[in-house]
């Protein structure tokens, strides 16, 4: 968010909640401003105009944290089907990309929708996706751009080129294949160099650390590994420009961790913030964290 300033969303506040919440992290002064939403969030963006543009639930929303107030931009979200919600997303030039996730971890009908901010009108690309996670957009012509995108469950990080005129999934590849790894890839962004993808892994087995990795998207292999002690469930990457250098900031969940292994993860559910070595390129950097262009009226489509 500029200066010593960061974003984040709490999913739910607890076991048995259905509320989360936007918060807004300085380090300057390692304090955290809680925003409380209405639902469970999937993401959060900043907006031109201090607010925050959201996935909550079933519907997309712009929330104004000092009133509380989520206006409705897009909702019905999955409609046709039940048992998901709002998962990951990503936003570029005033677009979003954003998917859902099937509740029980376990059938093929969550949705992954492109919502074009021009006429803000929502394409479903696909309905067969379990847990829609981490997204990196590349933009490739005027109407077309590049959706590295995550199915936790399949393990894969998937590059669907999609007709931003059409709205639809034109052509498919796969640019990293990690079924060999114990843990599940959840979020996702990249380096400065756009060269290789960074992922968290939410690794559900016993562990004494989490990993958040590097992987070349040329070959896949792996460039540089980022151990989150304590706690084994990475769940989110984000770079941050802060005191003339790039640190990354991780998420990480306490979600479905039975309760006798808390006291062997007991930083589960902490942020960490990480070294790099990256050289700040501004431009890059801007691309990694967009800000999301509010449309002059909130109506539903």
């Amino acid at each position: 968010m500029g200066g010593s300033k960061f974003s984040w969303v709490a999913i739910q506040h607890g076991p048995n909640e259905k509320t989360g919440s936007v918060n807004v992290f300085d380090l300057e002064t390692n304090s955290n401003q809680s925003y409380p939403l209405p639902g469970r969030p999937g993401f959060a963006f900043r907006t031109d105009q201090g607010n925050f543009v959201v996935g909550c639930e079933r519907q997309v929303g712009i929330f104004e944290p000092t009133t509380g107030e989520l206006k409705t931009l897009v909702d019905g979200i999955d409609s046709d089907c039940e048992g998901t919600i709002v998962n990951d997303g990503v936003t570029w030039d005033g677009n979003l990309i954003f998917g859902t996730k099937d509740l029980e971890f376990k059938t093929k009908k969550a949705g992954l929708y492109f919502w074009r901010g021009s006429d803000r009108r929502l394409f479903r690309l696909r309905s067969d996706q379990i847990c829609s996670n981490g997204k990196v957009v590349l933009p490739v012509d005027e109407n077309h751009i590049d959706l590295l995108d995550i199915d936790t469950p399949t393990k894969k990080v998937v590059c669907y080129r999609i007709d931003t005129l059409q709205g639809k999934i034109i052509s498919e590849r796969t640019v990293v294949d990690l079924k060999d790894d114990i843990a599940f890839p959840d979020g996702m962004t990249m380096n400065l160099a756009g060269t290789s993808v960074i992922i968290s892994l939410y690794n559900p087995n016993p562990a004494s650390f989490g990993r958040t990795v590097q992987y070349s998207i040329a070959t896949g292999e792996v460039e540089e590994t980022w151990q989150t002690l304590s706690s084994p469930q990475a769940t989110c990457p984000q770079l941050v420009f802060w005191k003339n250098r790039v640190w990354m900031i991780i998420t990480t969940a306490v979600e479905h961790m039975p309760s006798e292994r808390r006291a062997d993860s007991s930083e589960a559910g902490s942020l960490f913030l990480a070294e790099t070595d990256f050289q700040y390129n501004e431009e890059a950097y801007r691309r990694l964290t967009p800000v999301f262009v509010e449309p002059s009226n909130s109506a539903t489509t």
